[in-house]
């Protein structure tokens, strides 16, 4: 499953329109929730990099902003080895 939100920035509970303007320093984010017995993170990331230019700055595609930015966060230290 998935949840969308908002990481980072100094705003708490920014609003979209705070975000999609540039203005709270928050980065568009989706938290991927996953069942690693099924699905591993070489693949996840496979999926990720297929879709996902991480080498254009601030922009996936027509959308263009810091809140647009490049990143991968893991929520253990098992995730971050890999």
């Amino acid at each position: 499953s998935t949840e969308v939100g908002y990481i980072g920035g100094s705003t708490p509970r920014p609003t979209y329109s705070a975000v999609s303007k540039g203005k709270s320093g928050h980065a568009e984010a989706v938290r991927i929730i996953f069942d690693a017995s099924t699905i591993g993170l070489t693949t996840l990331f496979g999926v990720f990099f297929d879709v996902h230019d991480p080498t254009t700055l601030n922009r996936q595609g027509n959308d263009v902003g810091t809140q647009y930015r490049s990143a991968i966060f893991y929520s253990d230290e098992r995730q971050g080895l890999a």
